[in-house]
């Protein structure tokens, strides 16, 4: 009979439920460390380059804080709109006046991804770009979107795996990474660091 498997301590250095629930629906169930950083501090201004610099924050804060050895995952998302980088909205109202901009038009949604071992001291970054097209939707269907208070509380003031599938007409890219998490950028990720899926704890037959 074969040795149990080995797993490395695996922590995800976001609040986001979104990303968590990917991770655990895709076979990991990592650790969450909230990182408390201040997002407002990030000086990048190209959308793609913003994204990578808050998600490395997240983990290089939540790596300070561990003891022994772990992989931390950092991730941020930001859609690019009209030349702008768009976080949460924070409110219904900023929701409802992103949308009457956003529907019947496309963004582009970028997460940011650092995966830190702090082991060996090895960091591995990616930004990862999926295109959004948003539908035409109804002046009704907008208020009570906005209402709901689903999009003041997401990036880019929407999603597609809850209320606000309803008005993503399609994506171009990875879907999970519309989501806050490319599986398969983490994936590649892990093999820079010389990690496999198997040593965050994906399941073996």
């Amino acid at each position: 009979m074969s040795s149990p498997r080995t797993t490395i301590r695996f922590v995800l250095a976001s609040a986001s439920p979104a990303r968590l629930a990917t991770l655990r629906a895709a076979g990991v169930n990592p650790e969450v460390i909230i990182s408390g950083m201040d997002e407002t501090a990030a000086s990048a201004s190209a959308p793609a380059a913003l994204a990578l610099e808050l998600a490395t924050a997240k983990a290089r804060a939540v790596r300070a804080g561990l003891d022994g050895a772990a992989l931390v995952l950092g991730c941020d998302s930001l859609l690019e709109f009209g030349g702008r980088a768009l976080g949460k909205p924070g409110s219904a109202a900023a929701a409802a006046d992103r949308w009457r901009e956003m529907r019947g038009r496309t963004g582009i949604l970028h997460t940011g991804h650092c995966l830190i071992d702090s082991a060996s001291g090895r960091v591995a970054t990616a930004a990862v770009a999926t295109s959004v097209a948003f539908a035409d939707i109804t002046d009704a269907e907008l208020a009570a979107y906005c209402a709901s208070g689903e999009p003041a509380k997401v990036a880019g003031a929407f999603t597609i795996d809850g209320l606000g599938g309803w008005f993503v007409d399609g994506v171009d890219g990875d879907p999970h990474n519309v989501v806050g998490v490319s599986l398969p950028a983490l994936r590649r990720l892990l093999a820079q660091l010389g990690h496999t899926l198997f040593d965050i704890g994906f399941p073996v037959g």
